[in-house]
């Protein structure tokens, strides 16, 4: 197929990008200095002119804390971006993927999040991440909308760096390395996420769809000591603490429980991601 990918220059992006070209598509990849998501015009003009059978939409504005002091920017890169993209699909009968985050539920549930349960962002990055959802749906042209969390990969900046830059910056003292014990989800690795992405965009599937790695809920406490483990260093170099504890606090707020359970996937006979696990050694391999 004829694949157009915005954010190109991103973990996610990047990763789509391999797997679509490794796929036989053709493929156009636009990064920000290419393509500005957030000009309305632009946006239209590219889209309308190249003609892609589908639009993996990659662009967002993913800097948590840094959307709190911005509201403004926030929206105007993660909700309206995505009007200009989904009214530039429909115009020239693309099929839109785009992408969403846990961060658009409050964490209070007690069990993982479905694809149906009610949003209730508490910052500004879920709510504007909110927005892009309602923006890719509005048109009513079968967009899909993919909800993920804890995104890492080889390209850019994650958790599993600086996890291993921490690690790897000192000695093997018990507790040097403080994460929190109280936010819980599944992380998600993009060299597994971007080939289910083609696949949603090449059966022009339809609707909100979570997906992330399987292998069981784990706290960032536990993230951070599988990466310390897999890198050869001990368990005991991570220490647990609270949220509540951290120095300086985060300016927005983290859903506490960030699970998505992929009950679409699942529903659809697809095959959900693999155990964590696994991705996470082949990323600390390839940073090796």
């Amino acid at each position: 197929m004829r694949l157009l990918i915005t954010g190109a220059g991103g973990q996610l992006g990047h990763d789509v990008r391999l797997a679509a070209e490794a796929a036989g598509d053709e493929v156009l990849a636009t990064a920000r200095a290419d393509l500005d998501v957030t000009d309305r015009d632009a946006v239209l003009g590219a889209i309308t002119t190249w003609r892609p059978d589908a639009v993996v939409h990659a662009a967002a504005w993913t800097a948590v804390d840094a959307c709190e002091a911005d509201p403004e920017r926030a929206f105007a890169a993660n909700a309206l971006a995505v009007r200009w993209v989904a009214e530039a699909c429909h115009r020239a009968g693309a099929h839109l993927v785009t992408l969403s985050t846990d961060y658009v539920f409050d964490g209070t549930l007690d069990r993982p999040y479905r694809e149906w349960d009610a949003p209730n962002p508490q910052s500004v990055y879920g709510a504007s991440k909110r927005g892009g959802e309602l923006e890719a749906l509005a048109l009513g042209a079968g967009a899909a909308v993919v909800r993920i969390s804890w995104v890492c990969g080889a390209h850019g900046n994650n958790m599993v760096k600086t996890i291993k830059r921490l690690a790897e910056s000192g000695d093997d003292t018990p507790g040097r390395l403080a994460f929190v014990d109280d936010q819980r989800g599944h992380p998600t690795f993009t060299a597994d996420l971007a080939p289910l992405l083609r696949r949603i965009a090449l059966d022009r599937r339809s609707g909100i769809i979570h997906a992330t790695n399987q292998g069981g809920a784990a706290s960032w406490f536990e993230f951070a000591q599988a990466v310390v483990t897999g890198l050869g260093r001990p368990a005991e170099l991570v220490r647990p603490i609270a949220t509540a504890d951290l120095d300086p606090p985060r300016p927005a707020p983290r859903p506490a429980n960030s699970v998505l359970d992929n009950a679409v996937l699942r529903g659809a006979g697809i095959p959900l991601l693999r155990d964590f696990r696994q991705p996470l050694g082949e990323l600390l391999g390839a940073l090796a």
